[in-house]
């Protein structure tokens, strides 16, 4: 596939990507409205996202081993299973924020201050995220190879630290009883 095609291709997937992200962005901003009432106990998910991250977060670090190695299809295959990894997160996370009542942290002074910092830079980088590493997929997947590294060389970071930090916060937060 020449260029211009790859081009062509990518600018599709632009729309459905902005599209996708915005409409998360709001389901996600509108959870703690929605409540779901129902007879089966989903708090268990709390652990099942920590597993789900923390695996997200070596398979990650396994891709970019497998990049450096030029070894290009084990990177291939470890990008599309942490991409199906963060998809099965985000239903589940879904699930369990409408239908488990938020749960406050109760530690205080400056862990306190740690856990806002890392919750919060945590929640904003996922919001933010989402359609970048959704555009870095997209640009490897059309065969903008050079567009794809370039993106990636800021974008796998931050995914990484957005993967580790989620169990950290539920590491953080299970000290809390509800």
């Amino acid at each position: 596939m020449n260029n211009e095609t790859a081009v062509l291709r990518l600018h599709k997937w632009k729309r459905k990507i902005w599209f996708l992200s915005f409409a998360l962005f709001i389901l996600i901003a509108s959870m703690g409205r929605i409540q779901i009432d129902t007879n089966f106990d989903f708090s268990w998910l709390a652990v099942f996202h920590s597993t789900i991250n923390l695996i997200t977060f070596f398979v990650l670090v396994y891709a970019y081993i497998m990049i450096r190695q030029k070894k290009i299809e084990k990177h291939r295959k470890a990008i599309y299973f942490a991409i199906g990894l963060s998809c099965t997160f985000l239903l589940s996370y879904l699930l369990y924020h409408m239908t488990v009542p938020e749960q406050k942290y109760c530690g205080t002074g400056t862990i306190r201050i740690v856990y806002l910092v890392i919750l919060s830079s945590h929640i904003l980088l996922s919001a933010v995220l989402l359609p970048f590493v959704m555009f870095t997929f997209a640009r490897a997947y059309v065969g903008l190879y050079e567009m794809h590294k370039k993106m990636a060389r800021w974008i796998l970071p931050l995914w990484m630290y957005v993967a580790i930090s989620g169990p950290v916060v539920y590491l953080m937060l299970s000290q809390c009883k509800r």
